[in-house]
Protein backbone atom coordinates (compact mmCIF):
# COMPACT_ATOMS: atom_id res chain seq x y z
CA UNK A 1 0.00 0.00 0.00
CA UNK A 2 1.10 3.59 -0.67
CA UNK A 3 0.68 4.53 3.01
CA UNK A 4 2.83 1.89 4.40
CA UNK A 5 5.76 2.55 1.93
CA UNK A 6 5.71 6.19 2.37
CA UNK A 7 5.10 6.52 6.24
CA UNK A 8 8.32 4.10 6.42
CA UNK A 9 10.28 7.13 4.48
CA UNK A 10 8.77 9.38 6.72
CA UNK A 11 9.54 7.03 10.18
CA UNK A 12 13.51 6.42 8.93
CA UNK A 13 13.51 10.34 8.70
CA UNK A 14 12.32 10.59 11.64
CA UNK A 15 14.26 8.17 13.44
CA UNK A 16 17.18 9.45 11.54
CA UNK A 17 16.14 13.23 13.38
CA UNK A 18 16.10 11.87 16.82
CA UNK A 19 19.28 9.63 16.81
CA UNK A 20 21.03 12.45 15.52
CA UNK A 21 20.03 14.76 18.66
CA UNK A 22 21.97 16.05 21.06
CA UNK A 23 21.13 18.03 24.47
CA UNK A 24 21.57 21.18 23.04
CA UNK A 25 18.71 20.53 20.48
CA UNK A 26 16.00 20.83 23.24
CA UNK A 27 15.94 23.77 23.18
CA UNK A 28 15.13 24.09 19.40
CA UNK A 29 13.03 20.67 20.01
CA UNK A 30 10.68 22.57 22.03
CA UNK A 31 10.88 25.91 19.99
CA UNK A 32 9.76 23.28 16.97
CA UNK A 33 6.87 22.11 18.77
CA UNK A 34 5.92 25.53 20.08
CA UNK A 35 5.12 26.17 16.28
CA UNK A 36 3.41 23.25 14.57
CA UNK A 37 0.01 24.64 16.33
CA UNK A 38 1.10 28.30 15.29
CA UNK A 39 -0.88 29.80 12.48
CA UNK A 40 0.64 29.21 9.06
CA UNK A 41 0.95 32.86 8.36
CA UNK A 42 2.98 33.34 11.50
CA UNK A 43 4.79 30.07 11.19
CA UNK A 44 5.80 31.70 7.31
CA UNK A 45 6.84 35.01 9.24
CA UNK A 46 9.22 32.92 11.61
CA UNK A 47 10.74 30.65 8.52
CA UNK A 48 11.50 34.29 6.98
CA UNK A 49 13.35 36.00 10.11
CA UNK A 50 15.01 33.24 10.72
CA UNK A 51 13.17 31.58 14.23
CA UNK A 52 12.48 28.55 12.76
CA UNK A 53 13.66 26.76 9.87
CA UNK A 54 11.31 25.37 7.13
CA UNK A 55 13.54 21.66 7.92
CA UNK A 56 12.31 21.61 11.25
CA UNK A 57 8.29 22.13 10.71
CA UNK A 58 8.85 18.61 8.13
CA UNK A 59 10.80 16.69 10.66
CA UNK A 60 7.98 17.94 13.41
CA UNK A 61 5.02 17.21 11.26
CA UNK A 62 6.48 13.85 9.69
CA UNK A 63 7.24 12.72 13.27
CA UNK A 64 3.70 13.63 14.31
CA UNK A 65 1.93 11.91 12.21
CA UNK A 66 3.92 8.68 12.71
CA UNK A 67 3.07 9.63 16.21
CA UNK A 68 -0.72 9.99 16.08
CA UNK A 69 -2.13 9.40 12.67
CA UNK A 70 -1.98 5.34 13.04
CA UNK A 71 -5.22 5.96 15.12
CA UNK A 72 -6.88 8.27 12.71
CA UNK A 73 -5.39 7.31 9.48
CA UNK A 74 -6.14 10.20 7.65
CA UNK A 75 -2.74 10.68 5.73
CA UNK A 76 -2.49 8.26 2.61
CA UNK A 77 1.20 9.22 1.50
CA UNK A 78 3.87 11.45 2.67
CA UNK A 79 6.52 13.20 -0.27
CA UNK A 80 9.61 11.08 0.33
CA UNK A 81 11.32 14.33 -0.91
CA UNK A 82 9.84 16.84 1.22
CA UNK A 83 12.36 17.09 4.02
CA UNK A 84 15.54 17.99 1.56
CA UNK A 85 13.27 20.53 -0.38
CA UNK A 86 12.65 22.38 3.38
CA UNK A 87 16.71 22.28 3.19
CA UNK A 88 16.93 24.05 -0.12
CA UNK A 89 14.33 26.83 0.74
CA UNK A 90 16.18 27.08 4.08
CA UNK A 91 19.37 27.59 2.20
CA UNK A 92 17.95 30.19 -0.24
CA UNK A 93 16.45 31.79 2.77
CA UNK A 94 19.91 31.92 4.51
CA UNK A 95 21.48 33.31 1.45
CA UNK A 96 19.02 36.49 1.07
CA UNK A 97 16.97 35.28 -1.03
CA UNK A 98 12.98 36.98 -1.08
CA UNK A 99 10.60 33.99 -2.03
CA UNK A 100 6.75 34.00 -1.56
CA UNK A 101 4.33 33.90 1.24
CA UNK A 102 4.39 30.89 1.81
CA UNK A 103 8.06 29.77 1.92
CA UNK A 104 9.08 26.29 3.63
CA UNK A 105 5.37 25.95 4.66
CA UNK A 106 3.92 22.12 4.81
CA UNK A 107 1.02 21.49 3.15
CA UNK A 108 -1.15 18.50 2.76
CA UNK A 109 -3.67 17.54 -0.56
CA UNK A 110 -6.77 15.64 -0.97
CA UNK A 111 -5.46 12.85 -3.34
CA UNK A 112 -7.50 13.42 -5.94
CA UNK A 113 -5.74 16.87 -6.99
CA UNK A 114 -2.37 16.20 -8.84
CA UNK A 115 0.97 16.72 -7.95
CA UNK A 116 4.46 15.78 -9.57
CA UNK A 117 5.37 14.12 -6.38
CA UNK A 118 2.72 11.17 -5.68
CA UNK A 119 0.07 9.37 -8.01
CA UNK A 120 -3.07 10.84 -7.50
CA UNK A 121 -5.85 7.70 -6.83
CA UNK A 122 -8.70 9.54 -5.81
CA UNK A 123 -8.54 6.31 -3.41
CA UNK A 124 -9.47 3.67 -6.18
CA UNK A 125 -7.50 0.60 -7.27
CA UNK A 126 -7.79 1.56 -10.56
CA UNK A 127 -5.14 4.49 -10.22
CA UNK A 128 -3.22 3.38 -7.67
CA UNK A 129 -0.40 3.76 -10.65
CA UNK A 130 -1.79 7.50 -11.51
CA UNK A 131 1.56 8.85 -11.71
CA UNK A 132 1.09 11.61 -14.10
CA UNK A 133 4.16 13.75 -13.73
CA UNK A 134 1.73 17.07 -13.42
CA UNK A 135 1.29 19.49 -10.80
CA UNK A 136 -2.90 20.98 -10.59
CA UNK A 137 -2.25 24.41 -11.61
CA UNK A 138 -3.45 25.04 -7.71
CA UNK A 139 -0.46 23.09 -6.09
CA UNK A 140 2.37 24.85 -9.16
CA UNK A 141 0.15 28.55 -7.61
CA UNK A 142 1.12 27.00 -4.02
CA UNK A 143 4.98 25.94 -4.68
CA UNK A 144 5.46 29.18 -6.68
CA UNK A 145 4.57 31.36 -3.16
CA UNK A 146 7.00 28.52 -1.83
CA UNK A 147 4.59 25.99 0.14
CA UNK A 148 6.06 22.02 0.67
CA UNK A 149 3.46 19.52 -0.73
CA UNK A 150 4.21 17.15 2.33
CA UNK A 151 1.99 14.22 1.46
CA UNK A 152 -1.46 13.54 0.29
CA UNK A 153 -4.86 12.62 2.51
CA UNK A 154 -7.03 10.22 2.63
CA UNK A 155 -10.80 10.69 0.96
CA UNK A 156 -13.70 9.06 0.40
CA UNK A 157 -13.29 7.03 -2.82
CA UNK A 158 -14.04 8.74 -5.87
CA UNK A 159 -14.66 11.83 -3.48
CA UNK A 160 -18.20 9.44 -2.55
CA UNK A 161 -19.63 9.59 -5.66
CA UNK A 162 -19.44 5.71 -6.26
CA UNK A 163 -22.35 4.13 -3.94
CA UNK A 164 -25.42 5.53 -2.51
CA UNK A 165 -24.72 3.84 0.23
CA UNK A 166 -21.21 5.08 0.22
CA UNK A 167 -18.81 4.86 3.96
CA UNK A 168 -17.41 8.68 4.18
CA UNK A 169 -13.89 8.50 4.75
CA UNK A 170 -13.03 4.83 3.23
CA UNK A 171 -11.30 4.59 0.24
CA UNK A 172 -10.01 1.06 -1.11
CA UNK A 173 -6.62 2.44 -1.23
CA UNK A 174 -6.43 4.16 2.40
CA UNK A 175 -9.03 2.16 4.26
CA UNK A 176 -10.90 4.17 6.66
CA UNK A 177 -10.62 7.57 7.71
CA UNK A 178 -11.98 8.33 11.34
CA UNK A 179 -12.91 11.32 13.39
CA UNK A 180 -9.83 12.44 15.59
CA UNK A 181 -12.45 13.67 18.41
CA UNK A 182 -14.55 10.54 18.72
CA UNK A 183 -13.08 7.67 17.00
CA UNK A 184 -15.86 5.50 16.16
CA UNK A 185 -17.76 8.36 14.51
CA UNK A 186 -17.01 9.26 11.10
CA UNK A 187 -15.12 12.42 9.60
CA UNK A 188 -17.66 13.11 7.19
CA UNK A 189 -16.42 12.86 3.19
CA UNK A 190 -14.98 13.77 1.17
CA UNK A 191 -12.37 15.30 2.20
CA UNK A 192 -12.30 13.33 5.58
CA UNK A 193 -8.35 13.04 5.35
CA UNK A 194 -7.75 16.76 4.74
CA UNK A 195 -10.01 17.84 7.73
CA UNK A 196 -9.12 14.93 10.15
CA UNK A 197 -5.47 15.89 9.51
CA UNK A 198 -5.64 19.69 9.90
CA UNK A 199 -7.73 18.57 13.46
CA UNK A 200 -4.95 16.53 14.34
CA UNK A 201 -2.52 19.49 12.90
CA UNK A 202 -0.57 17.34 10.67
CA UNK A 203 0.38 19.89 8.54
CA UNK A 204 0.55 23.68 8.63
CA UNK A 205 -2.11 23.76 5.40
CA UNK A 206 -4.28 21.37 3.39
CA UNK A 207 -6.46 21.58 0.79
CA UNK A 208 -9.56 19.81 -0.02
CA UNK A 209 -12.07 19.65 -2.62
CA UNK A 210 -15.99 20.07 -2.87
CA UNK A 211 -18.87 19.48 -5.40
CA UNK A 212 -21.32 19.84 -2.64
CA UNK A 213 -20.11 19.43 1.20
CA UNK A 214 -17.27 18.13 1.19
CA UNK A 215 -15.25 20.63 2.39
CA UNK A 216 -17.75 22.28 4.91
CA UNK A 217 -18.73 19.15 6.52
CA UNK A 218 -15.38 17.17 7.09
CA UNK A 219 -14.09 20.54 8.07
CA UNK A 220 -17.03 21.49 10.53
CA UNK A 221 -17.31 17.76 11.90
CA UNK A 222 -13.36 17.61 12.63
CA UNK A 223 -13.32 20.75 14.42
CA UNK A 224 -11.30 23.31 11.83
CA UNK A 225 -11.99 26.02 9.24
CA UNK A 226 -13.31 24.95 5.71
CA UNK A 227 -13.77 27.21 2.40
CA UNK A 228 -15.34 26.45 -0.91
CA UNK A 229 -14.47 29.18 -2.71
CA UNK A 230 -17.02 30.44 -5.39
CA UNK A 231 -17.11 28.17 -8.46
CA UNK A 232 -14.58 29.20 -10.88
CA UNK A 233 -11.82 31.40 -8.80
CA UNK A 234 -9.77 28.40 -8.54
CA UNK A 235 -9.06 26.04 -11.23
CA UNK A 236 -9.94 22.79 -11.44
CA UNK A 237 -7.00 21.09 -14.11
CA UNK A 238 -5.82 18.16 -12.99
CA UNK A 239 -8.42 17.09 -10.54
CA UNK A 240 -10.03 14.39 -10.51
CA UNK A 241 -13.72 15.44 -11.41
CA UNK A 242 -17.13 14.90 -10.60
CA UNK A 243 -19.48 18.06 -11.70
CA UNK A 244 -17.47 20.64 -13.96
CA UNK A 245 -21.11 22.72 -12.91
CA UNK A 246 -20.07 22.38 -9.06
CA UNK A 247 -16.98 21.33 -8.11
CA UNK A 248 -14.11 23.48 -6.52
CA UNK A 249 -11.25 22.85 -4.40
CA UNK A 250 -11.18 24.61 -1.46
CA UNK A 251 -8.33 25.61 1.80
CA UNK A 252 -8.91 23.48 4.94
CA UNK A 253 -7.34 25.39 7.73
CA UNK A 254 -6.68 25.92 11.66
CA UNK A 255 -8.07 29.42 11.13
CA UNK A 256 -9.58 32.19 8.58
CA UNK A 257 -6.50 34.25 7.96
CA UNK A 258 -4.44 31.19 6.45
CA UNK A 259 -7.73 30.26 4.58
CA UNK A 260 -8.27 33.45 3.24
CA UNK A 261 -4.24 33.28 2.05
CA UNK A 262 -4.08 30.39 0.43
CA UNK A 263 -7.29 31.35 -1.64
CA UNK A 264 -5.55 34.37 -2.86
CA UNK A 265 -2.52 32.75 -3.43
CA UNK A 266 -4.21 29.69 -5.34
CA UNK A 267 -6.48 31.73 -7.56
CA UNK A 268 -6.94 33.09 -11.25
CA UNK A 269 -7.53 32.45 -14.49
CA UNK A 270 -6.51 29.34 -16.18
CA UNK A 271 -6.86 28.68 -19.94
CA UNK A 272 -7.87 25.13 -19.86
CA UNK A 273 -10.57 25.79 -17.23
CA UNK A 274 -13.37 27.99 -19.20
CA UNK A 275 -14.94 28.30 -15.24
CA UNK A 276 -12.40 30.76 -14.61
CA UNK A 277 -12.28 33.19 -17.73
CA UNK A 278 -13.71 35.91 -15.28
CA UNK A 279 -11.36 34.93 -11.84
CA UNK A 280 -8.80 37.61 -12.64
CA UNK A 281 -11.60 40.50 -11.95
CA UNK A 282 -12.28 38.69 -8.60
CA UNK A 283 -8.74 37.98 -7.15
CA UNK A 284 -8.56 38.30 -3.59
CA UNK A 285 -5.89 40.54 -1.43
CA UNK A 286 -3.28 38.68 0.87
CA UNK A 287 -4.83 39.00 4.20
CA UNK A 288 -2.79 42.01 6.21
CA UNK A 289 -3.39 43.26 9.69
CA UNK A 290 -3.49 46.56 7.79
CA UNK A 291 -6.71 45.56 6.30
CA UNK A 292 -8.23 43.45 8.22
CA UNK A 293 -11.72 45.21 10.20
CA UNK A 294 -12.02 44.30 13.50
CA UNK A 295 -15.57 44.58 14.20
CA UNK A 296 -19.12 43.97 12.22
CA UNK A 297 -20.29 47.37 12.37
CA UNK A 298 -23.17 48.12 9.73
CA UNK A 299 -23.23 44.80 8.45
CA UNK A 300 -26.68 43.38 8.04
CA UNK A 301 -26.31 39.01 8.08
CA UNK A 302 -29.48 37.11 7.58
CA UNK A 303 -29.83 34.38 9.77
CA UNK A 304 -31.07 31.11 8.54
CA UNK A 305 -34.11 29.64 10.98
CA UNK A 306 -35.77 27.14 8.77
CA UNK A 307 -32.67 24.86 8.25
CA UNK A 308 -31.36 25.23 11.38
CA UNK A 309 -32.72 21.93 12.49
CA UNK A 310 -34.20 21.05 16.19
CA UNK A 311 -31.03 19.84 18.07
CA UNK A 312 -30.93 21.51 21.28
CA UNK A 313 -27.31 21.11 22.09
CA UNK A 314 -26.99 22.55 18.36
CA UNK A 315 -28.91 25.58 18.48
CA UNK A 316 -27.54 26.33 22.18
CA UNK A 317 -24.05 26.81 20.07
CA UNK A 318 -25.69 28.75 17.39
CA UNK A 319 -27.58 30.98 19.97
CA UNK A 320 -24.31 31.60 21.41
CA UNK A 321 -22.35 32.30 17.68
CA UNK A 322 -25.22 34.72 17.26
CA UNK A 323 -24.99 36.59 19.76
CA UNK A 324 -21.29 37.18 19.29
CA UNK A 325 -22.18 38.69 16.07
CA UNK A 326 -23.97 40.88 17.18
CA UNK A 327 -22.01 41.72 20.01
CA UNK A 328 -19.51 42.42 17.72
CA UNK A 329 -21.99 44.78 15.71
CA UNK A 330 -23.68 43.16 13.53
CA UNK A 331 -27.73 43.52 12.70
CA UNK A 332 -29.24 40.10 12.48
CA UNK A 333 -32.17 39.46 10.86
CA UNK A 334 -34.16 36.30 11.00
CA UNK A 335 -35.33 34.28 7.55
CA UNK A 336 -37.65 31.18 8.12
CA UNK A 337 -38.75 30.33 5.10
CA UNK A 338 -37.67 28.88 1.93
CA UNK A 339 -39.61 26.83 -1.28
CA UNK A 340 -37.88 24.95 -3.63
CA UNK A 341 -39.38 22.91 -6.55
CA UNK A 342 -40.35 19.60 -5.81
CA UNK A 343 -37.90 18.32 -8.87
CA UNK A 344 -35.12 20.03 -7.31
CA UNK A 345 -33.53 16.85 -5.39
CA UNK A 346 -34.08 14.48 -8.49
CA UNK A 347 -32.91 17.32 -10.79
CA UNK A 348 -29.21 17.82 -8.62
CA UNK A 349 -28.39 13.95 -8.83
CA UNK A 350 -29.40 13.91 -12.43
CA UNK A 351 -27.39 16.86 -13.21
CA UNK A 352 -24.39 15.41 -11.18
CA UNK A 353 -24.66 11.92 -13.11
CA UNK A 354 -24.96 13.49 -16.72
CA UNK A 355 -21.72 15.49 -15.02
CA UNK A 356 -19.45 12.64 -14.05
CA UNK A 357 -19.88 10.15 -17.07
CA UNK A 358 -18.84 12.79 -19.36
CA UNK A 359 -15.85 14.74 -16.98
CA UNK A 360 -14.62 10.85 -15.66
CA UNK A 361 -14.37 10.06 -19.10
CA UNK A 362 -12.60 13.31 -20.55
CA UNK A 363 -9.81 12.83 -17.43
CA UNK A 364 -9.33 9.25 -17.53
CA UNK A 365 -8.67 9.38 -21.09
CA UNK A 366 -6.01 12.14 -20.91
CA UNK A 367 -4.57 10.96 -17.85
CA UNK A 368 -0.80 10.03 -19.34
CA UNK A 369 -0.25 7.29 -16.98
CA UNK A 370 -0.92 3.40 -17.74
CA UNK A 371 -4.53 2.86 -16.25
CA UNK A 372 -6.42 -0.42 -16.26
CA UNK A 373 -9.36 1.83 -17.22
CA UNK A 374 -10.02 4.48 -19.43
CA UNK A 375 -13.23 4.79 -19.29
CA UNK A 376 -16.60 4.85 -17.08
CA UNK A 377 -17.44 1.41 -18.70
CA UNK A 378 -14.14 0.07 -18.46
CA UNK A 379 -14.08 1.33 -14.34
CA UNK A 380 -17.01 -0.24 -13.40
CA UNK A 381 -15.80 -3.47 -15.17
CA UNK A 382 -12.62 -2.96 -12.79
CA UNK A 383 -14.56 -2.93 -10.03
CA UNK A 384 -16.30 -6.18 -10.62
CA UNK A 385 -13.04 -7.90 -10.81
CA UNK A 386 -11.38 -6.24 -7.71
CA UNK A 387 -12.92 -8.03 -4.48
CA UNK A 388 -11.69 -4.97 -2.49
CA UNK A 389 -13.21 -2.16 -3.99
CA UNK A 390 -16.66 -3.97 -3.25
CA UNK A 391 -16.26 -5.54 -0.18
CA UNK A 392 -18.01 -2.81 1.89
CA UNK A 393 -20.79 -1.58 -0.78
CA UNK A 394 -21.56 -1.32 -4.33
CA UNK A 395 -21.14 1.26 -7.58
CA UNK A 396 -24.97 1.86 -8.49
CA UNK A 397 -24.10 5.70 -8.74
CA UNK A 398 -21.48 4.60 -11.34
CA UNK A 399 -23.65 2.56 -13.16
CA UNK A 400 -26.64 5.36 -12.76
CA UNK A 401 -24.18 7.49 -14.10
CA UNK A 402 -23.48 5.10 -17.42
CA UNK A 403 -27.18 5.52 -18.21
CA UNK A 404 -27.41 9.01 -17.74
CA UNK A 405 -28.96 12.06 -20.02
CA UNK A 406 -25.89 13.42 -22.60
CA UNK A 407 -25.03 16.43 -21.48
CA UNK A 408 -25.86 17.84 -24.92
CA UNK A 409 -29.33 16.95 -24.28
CA UNK A 410 -32.20 18.83 -23.51
CA UNK A 411 -33.15 16.86 -20.43
CA UNK A 412 -29.74 18.18 -18.86
CA UNK A 413 -30.39 21.23 -19.98
CA UNK A 414 -33.60 21.74 -18.17
CA UNK A 415 -32.32 20.13 -15.08
CA UNK A 416 -29.81 22.09 -14.99
CA UNK A 417 -31.32 24.99 -15.21
CA UNK A 418 -34.21 24.33 -12.36
CA UNK A 419 -31.16 23.70 -9.70
CA UNK A 420 -28.92 26.64 -10.70
CA UNK A 421 -31.99 29.23 -10.83
CA UNK A 422 -33.46 27.71 -7.36
CA UNK A 423 -30.14 28.24 -5.69
CA UNK A 424 -28.64 31.27 -6.96
CA UNK A 425 -31.30 34.07 -8.06
CA UNK A 426 -34.27 32.27 -6.80
CA UNK A 427 -31.92 31.27 -3.85
CA UNK A 428 -29.35 33.10 -2.07
CA UNK A 429 -29.87 35.96 -3.94
CA UNK A 430 -33.45 36.33 -3.49
CA UNK A 431 -32.77 35.89 0.02
CA UNK A 432 -30.37 38.24 0.53
CA UNK A 433 -32.31 41.12 -1.81
CA UNK A 434 -35.41 40.66 -0.06
CA UNK A 435 -34.27 40.81 3.86
CA UNK A 436 -31.61 43.09 2.37
CA UNK A 437 -28.57 41.54 3.89
CA UNK A 438 -25.10 40.67 2.39
CA UNK A 439 -24.15 37.24 4.57
CA UNK A 440 -26.14 34.14 5.53
CA UNK A 441 -25.42 32.61 8.55
CA UNK A 442 -26.65 29.00 9.22
CA UNK A 443 -25.39 25.86 11.10
CA UNK A 444 -23.18 24.26 9.24
CA UNK A 445 -23.64 20.71 10.35
CA UNK A 446 -24.96 18.09 12.92
CA UNK A 447 -22.19 16.66 14.94
CA UNK A 448 -20.59 13.64 13.74
CA UNK A 449 -22.74 10.20 13.45
CA UNK A 450 -21.01 6.62 14.11
CA UNK A 451 -19.54 5.19 11.37
CA UNK A 452 -21.61 2.33 10.16
CA UNK A 453 -20.30 -0.46 8.05
CA UNK A 454 -23.73 -2.21 7.28
CA UNK A 455 -26.15 0.64 6.64
CA UNK A 456 -23.33 3.48 5.44
CA UNK A 457 -23.97 7.30 6.12
CA UNK A 458 -27.41 8.28 7.90
CA UNK A 459 -27.62 10.72 10.91
CA UNK A 460 -29.66 10.37 13.42
CA UNK A 461 -30.61 13.81 13.53
CA UNK A 462 -30.45 14.61 10.04
CA UNK A 463 -28.37 16.95 7.64
CA UNK A 464 -28.83 20.80 8.36
CA UNK A 465 -27.82 24.22 7.23
CA UNK A 466 -27.99 25.30 3.64
CA UNK A 467 -24.22 24.11 2.26
CA UNK A 468 -26.53 22.57 -0.58
CA UNK A 469 -27.35 25.95 -1.96
CA UNK A 470 -24.27 26.86 -1.88
CA UNK A 471 -22.91 24.24 -3.52
CA UNK A 472 -25.51 23.94 -5.97
CA UNK A 473 -24.98 27.77 -7.45
CA UNK A 474 -21.36 27.86 -7.64
CA UNK A 475 -20.94 30.67 -4.43
CA UNK A 476 -18.79 31.16 -1.61
CA UNK A 477 -19.20 29.20 1.65
CA UNK A 478 -17.11 29.30 5.14
CA UNK A 479 -17.25 27.24 7.82
CA UNK A 480 -15.80 28.30 11.35
CA UNK A 481 -15.44 26.23 14.75
CA UNK A 482 -18.52 27.73 16.97
CA UNK A 483 -18.91 25.09 19.36
CA UNK A 484 -19.18 21.54 20.51
CA UNK A 485 -21.43 19.09 21.41
CA UNK A 486 -20.96 15.78 23.71
CA UNK A 487 -17.25 16.03 23.04
CA UNK A 488 -18.02 17.01 19.31
CA UNK A 489 -17.61 20.01 17.33
CA UNK A 490 -20.13 22.43 15.69
CA UNK A 491 -19.76 24.90 12.95
CA UNK A 492 -21.42 28.04 12.09
CA UNK A 493 -21.80 28.61 8.14
CA UNK A 494 -21.08 31.96 6.37
CA UNK A 495 -22.39 32.03 2.77
CA UNK A 496 -22.69 34.98 0.36
CA UNK A 497 -22.93 35.64 -3.76
CA UNK A 498 -21.50 35.05 -6.42
CA UNK A 499 -17.52 36.36 -5.93
CA UNK A 500 -17.91 37.67 -2.79
CA UNK A 501 -14.99 35.58 -1.01
CA UNK A 502 -13.26 37.93 0.04
CA UNK A 503 -16.41 39.64 1.90
CA UNK A 504 -17.32 36.04 3.03
CA UNK A 505 -13.60 35.62 4.86
CA UNK A 506 -13.76 38.77 6.36
CA UNK A 507 -17.26 38.06 8.42
CA UNK A 508 -15.73 34.84 9.36
CA UNK A 509 -12.27 36.13 10.26
CA UNK A 510 -14.07 38.42 12.80
CA UNK A 511 -16.38 36.18 13.93
CA UNK A 512 -13.28 33.50 15.12
CA UNK A 513 -11.77 36.56 16.74
CA UNK A 514 -14.44 37.83 18.59
CA UNK A 515 -15.54 34.01 19.29
CA UNK A 516 -12.60 32.57 19.92
CA UNK A 517 -13.44 28.76 20.21
CA UNK A 518 -11.26 26.23 19.78
CA UNK A 519 -11.29 22.19 20.14
CA UNK A 520 -8.43 20.17 20.94
CA UNK A 521 -9.09 16.27 19.58
CA UNK A 522 -9.31 14.00 22.03
CA UNK A 523 -8.79 10.70 19.86
CA UNK A 524 -11.58 8.91 22.28
CA UNK A 525 -12.45 5.75 21.07
CA UNK A 526 -16.04 6.43 22.04
CA UNK A 527 -17.63 8.81 23.78
CA UNK A 528 -18.12 5.96 27.11
CA UNK A 529 -14.36 6.45 27.36
CA UNK A 530 -14.53 10.26 28.44
CA UNK A 531 -11.95 11.11 31.01
CA UNK A 532 -15.06 12.38 33.20
CA UNK A 533 -16.64 8.81 33.22
CA UNK A 534 -13.21 6.76 34.68
CA UNK A 535 -14.62 8.39 38.09
CA UNK A 536 -17.94 6.45 38.23
CA UNK A 537 -16.10 3.19 38.05
CA UNK A 538 -13.77 3.85 39.91
CA UNK A 539 -16.07 4.74 42.76
CA UNK A 540 -18.38 1.73 41.83
CA UNK A 541 -15.78 -0.73 42.47
CA UNK A 542 -14.62 0.96 45.99
CA UNK A 543 -18.23 0.91 47.04
CA UNK A 544 -18.06 -3.34 46.37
Amino acid sequence: MLKQWYLLVAAVICTACVSHSTPSNSNQANETQYYLDKPAHQQAQAIASGEITSAALVKGYLARIEQLDGKVNSVLSVNPNALEEAKAIDKQLANGKALGPLAGIPVLLKDNIESDELPTTAGSMALLNNNTGRDAPIVAKLKAAGAIILGKTNLSEWANFRSESSISGWSAVGGLTRNPHILARSACGSSSGSGAAMSLRLASLAVGTETNGSIICPASINGVVGFKPTVGLLSRTHIVPISFSQDTAGPMTANVQDAWLMTAIMAGVDEKDNATKDAGAHLLRLPSSSMLATDLKGKRIGVVRYRQGDNPHVLAVYEKALAQLKASGATLVDISDFAQPDSFWADSYDVLLSEFHFSINEYLSASPAELPAKTLNELIEFNKNTERELSLFDQNIFEKSLTSAAIDSDEYKKSLRVIQDTSGKNGIDALMAKHNVEILVAPSNSPSFLIDGVYGDHSPVGFIGIGYLAAIAGYPHLTVPAGQVKDLPVGISFIGSKWQDEKVLEVGRIFEAKHGFFIKPGLLPTRFDNPALKGIDNGLNNAR
